[in-house]
C-alpha cells in the first residue's frame, strides 16, 4: 500500500522496556506520565519561545523563526502525541541541566492509519545498539493519540511536517535524522523544505518506499490506502462490538487478510475494564486522514531534492517488492540529482532493500537496520 504503515499494532497503553534504553511517554491526557523521574517537579516545564522571551537562551537551529515569534507555544501534549526512546548512555533531558551537551537525535516518522507504536520495536533496537541516540517517535494529526488533539486544517502533508518542526521546538532538540515511511517520507522532505536555510548541518533525511512526487498504489491484488479509507468511511465510528467482525467486512470487501488485522489495532475499548459487553471505536480522525491521504498524492517534492541544501542528505530507500511504486522517471531523476548534489556539497543516494515489500520495517527489519544503522555510526 503506497501510504499504509507496518503491521505493528497501534495499541494505546503503557509496556515496560527491557533494551538497556529510556523511553518518555506523552499522550493527551490531563495526567501525563514519564518513563524517567526528571528532577523538575514538572516534567513539561520547559518555557516558552514566543515573543518577550528573547533572554531565554533558547535557539532551536531546525525551525524557522517565525515559529518562535508566533506566541507561547503550546505544551507537547498539546501538539503531538510522541514517545522518546533514550539509550542508557544519553543523560539529557530539555527540563534539567542546559549545560549538557544535547545528544543526536533521530525522528521516526509513521505512513497513513498507522501510529508511533510502528517504529516501537525497531528504535529500542536502535537505542540498545546506539545507545548515546535517542529517537522520537510521534502520532501524526489525526492518527492515534494525536487524533484527540484538535488540528485546524487543512490537514497537508506541509501542516503535517510543521506540527513536528513545532514539537521538536518546543522540545528543545535539532534532529541530526529524519526518517519517514511512506507519507511519513514525504513529511520529512516537507520538514527539510520549510526549514532548509536554518536546518543543522550534517542533518540525513530518509524517505522509505516513496517517491517525492505522484504516488503510484498497488496494481491488482494489492491494497490500495484510497479504497482502505473508503471503505473504513462506510462502517461505525463508535460502537463497534467486534474487531473479527470489521475484519471479516475487510476481507469480504478484497483487501488481504494482513491488512485487515492490522487496521483493527486503531480500534480502543470504549467499555468499561473488564466488562464482557465491551465495545470499541476508532482512536483516528478518518475525515481527516482522507484529506491527508489527497495532499500526499498531490503534494510534489522534487524541488528539494533536485535543489538540495547544502549539508542535507536526503536517502531514498526502494522496497525490492514495491517495483509497482517506482517508475523509471523516478529512478532516472533521483540518480541525476545524486551527481548534482555532489556537486553542491549535499547529497542524494539510491537504496534497495531486498526481501522486502511496502512495509519495510516488518518485512525486513534485519536489514533495513543494517542500512540505516550508517546514520547512526
Amino acid at each position: 500500500m503506497a501510504a499504509i504503515s507496518n503491521l505493528a499494532g497501534c495499541s494505546h497503553g503503557g509496556s515496560s522496556v527491557n533494551f538497556g534504553e529510556r523511553r518518555l511517554t506523552f499522550r493527551p491526557t490531563p495526567a501525563l506520565k514519564t518513563r524517567i523521574s526528571w528532577p523538575s517537579k514538572n516534567p513539561l516545564a520547559v518555557g516558552h519561545l514566543g515573543k518577550g522571551h528573547k533572554n531565554s537562551g533558547v535557539r532551536m537551529a531546525l525551525v524557522d523563526e517565525k515559529l518562535a515569534r508566533s506566541g507561547d507555544l503550546p505544551k507537547p501534549s498539546d501538539i503531538l502525541a510522541f514517545d522518546l526512546v533514550q539509550g542508557a548512555l544519553v543523560k539529557w533531558s530539555s527540563v534539567t541541566d542546559r549545560s549538557l551537551p544535547e545528544p543526536p537525535t533521530a525522528v521516526f516518522l509513521h505512513g497513513i492509519l498507522g501510529c508511533r507504536k510502528n517504529w516501537g520495536t525497531f528504535t529500542r533496537r536502535l537505542a540498545q545498539e546506539f545507545p548515546t541516540w535517542q529517537f522520537l517517535l510521534v502520532d501524526l494529526r489525526c492518527h492515534g493519540d494525536s487524533a484527540s488533539i484538535k488540528k485546524r486544517g487543512p490537514h497537508t502533508v506541509s501542516s503535517t511536517a510543521l506540527d513536528v518542526l513545532k514539537l521538536v521546538q518546543q522540545l528543545r532538540l535539532t534532529p541530526r535524522v529524519l526518517v519517514g515511511h511512506s507519507f511519513g517520507g514525504k513529511v520529512a522532505l516537507s520538514m527539510a523544505e520549510q526549514a532548509a536555510k536554518p536546518l543543522a548541518r550534517p542533518v540525513r533525511v530518509w524517505v522509505l518506499d516513496a517517491t517525492p512526487g505522484k504516488v503510484r498504489p498497488g496494481g491488482d491484488g494489492e491494497d490500495h490506502p484510497e479504497e482502505l479509507i473508503s471503505v473504513l468511511s462506510t462502517l461505525p465510528q463508535e460502537q463497534i462490538s467486534s474487531k473479527r467482525d470489521v475484519v471479516d467486512v475487510l476481507v469480504r470487501k478484497g483487501f488481504s487478510k494482513d491488512v485487515a488485522q492490522w487496521v483493527v489495532t486503531n480500534l480502543r475499548p470504549t467499555g468499561p475494564l473488564g466488562s464482557s459487553q465491551s465495545t470499541f471505536s476508532w482512536v483516528f480522525d478518518l475525515k481527516g486522514i482522507s484529506e491527508m491521504y489527497r495532499s500526499y498524492e498531490e503534494t510534489n517534492l522534487w524541488k528539494i531534492v533536485e535543489d538540495v541544501p547544502r549539508g542535507v542528505h536526503v536517502n531514498f530507500l526502494k522496497a525490492e517488492r514495491s517495483l509497482h511504486r517506482w517508475a523509471l522517471e523516478d529512478l532516472q531523476r533521483i540518480h541525476a540529482a545524486e551527481e548534482l548534489a555532489a556537486e553542491e556539497a549535499a547529497g542524494v543516494e539510491m537504496h534497495v532493500l531486498e526481501d522486502a515489500g511496502h512495509w519495510v520495517h516488518a518485512d525486513n527489519p534485519d536489514g533495513l537496520f543494517k542500512i540505516l544503522s550508517s546514520s547512526f555510526q
